[in-house]
């Protein structure tokens, strides 16, 4: 099967900070791939590459084949959604409208049901006619989720399965939440979706995804499944804490319990 999404030999910088380095990966359909790493590691810079926002100084991203930099805006929205870290609504739009807004400047016949089936999905079906600054900032960022699940579903209709990508999409969540947005974004790759997301909560990384990508320094550290890659030596080596990865079920999956920082050296 031949990848949706390809980055080959990318590199990012700002300045003389090199934010990427000679990064490469293949994607394919159908995957959840979670991408974690510390604070400055270089998961929202490859988020925000491989979704053609950033334009890397080196390599290049090929999504369905084709370079990510050669699609229009509009094309290219009918491809791949993306949620950001942080959302700011600068009108009163009431969040109906904020959903609809996933299906773009058409209005499909169906943005009705889909926007609908959307905030039904993440628990929103309530507050439909509230103004969005209105709400906590978990209920918005459940809005902008239901947003890009309308945006992802028109992608469907008209170019078949996209990509979701999804920047830290369980902060501001209480647990239910969390896990009910990690069981759509499951959903979503049942239909051949690809899913990529940056995750801080390891065990929720170890609960979601097929596959996870450890970022540090703006390298791959590690990438493999979570047995593979969520492990002591790895904590220790890019996240400096000593930690207690013990196993739960279904077998296999890994928990986190932190002890401490790592000692210094």
């Amino acid at each position: 099967m031949s990848p949706i999404l390809t980055a080959q030999s990318v590199s990012v910088r700002a300045g003389t900070k090199v934010l990427l380095d000679n990064v490469s990966l293949a994607v394919t359909t159908g995957e959840v791939i979670a991408l974690v790493g510390p604070n400055g590691a270089g998961k929202s810079t490859l988020l925000r590459t491989l979704a053609g926002e950033l334009k890397p100084n080196a390599g290049h991203v090929l999504l369905k084949g084709r370079a990510v930099a050669d699609y229009a805006p509009r094309d290219l929205a009918l491809h791949r959604a993306v949620l950001s870290q942080s959302t700011q609504v600068a009108f009163p739009f009431a969040v109906r409208e904020v959903v609809r807004m996933g299906a773009g400047e058409g209005r499909r016949r169906h943005v009705d049901a889909l926007a609908d089936a959307a905030l039904a999905d993440v628990d929103l079906t309530a507050f439909a006619d509230r103004v969005i600054t209105t709400l906590s900032g978990g209920e918005q960022q459940r809005a902008h989720f239901a947003r890009v699940l309308v945006q992802i579903a028109c992608a469907l209709e008209a170019n078949g399965p996209g990509l979701l990508l999804l920047d830290e999409p369980t902060a501001n969540l209480d647990l239910k939440h969390q896990l009910e947005l990690l069981q759509i974004a499951a959903r979503c790759a049942r239909q051949d979706h690809t899913v990529i997301m940056i995750l801080h909560d390891l065990n929720l990384a170890a609960l979601a995804a097929d596959r996870v990508l450890v970022l540090a320094n703006g390298s791959i550290a590690a990438d493999g499944t979570p047995a593979a890659t969520i492990t002591d030596e790895i904590l220790g080596r890019v996240f400096k804490v000593a930690a207690a990865v013990g196993q739960v079920p279904p077998a296999g999956t890994p928990f986190v319990l932190p002890h401490g920082m790592q000692p210094a050296l």
